[in-house]
């Protein structure tokens, strides 16, 4: 049972060993970005900064729109609760207090 058992793990140890060119790493096909180093960037497309400034002036847009419309997202929908109409009964307060 013991060599049943050893002998799978024995091949493949024994295939890693022959092939190590397996191992290797490969070039990686990244697109258009090219790598900088100590130099600055290239310049971005002009689509891409109106994209990018359409998104942010949308998202801003989008937040402040429903803060100013709706809110109850940010304070809550229900009353707020002043405590100062509790009465002593709800803080758990006895009307009299033992005299010792």
């Amino acid at each position: 049972m013991l060599f049943s058992r050893t002998a799978p793990a024995l091949r493949a140890i024994a295939g890693l060993t022959k092939n190590k060119a397996q191992f290797k790493q490969l070039v990686r096909n990244h697109g258009d970005h090219t790598w900088v180093y100590r130099k600055p960037p290239p310049p971005a497309y002009k689509y891409q900064e109106f994209l990018a400034e359409f998104v942010g002036a949308f998202a801003w847009w989008w937040m402040l729109w429903h803060i100013w419309t709706e809110p109850e997202h940010i304070t809550g929908e229900f009353e707020w609760v002043d405590p100062q109409k509790w009465t002593n009964e709800e803080l758990g307060i006895p009307d009299e207090l033992p005299l010792d």
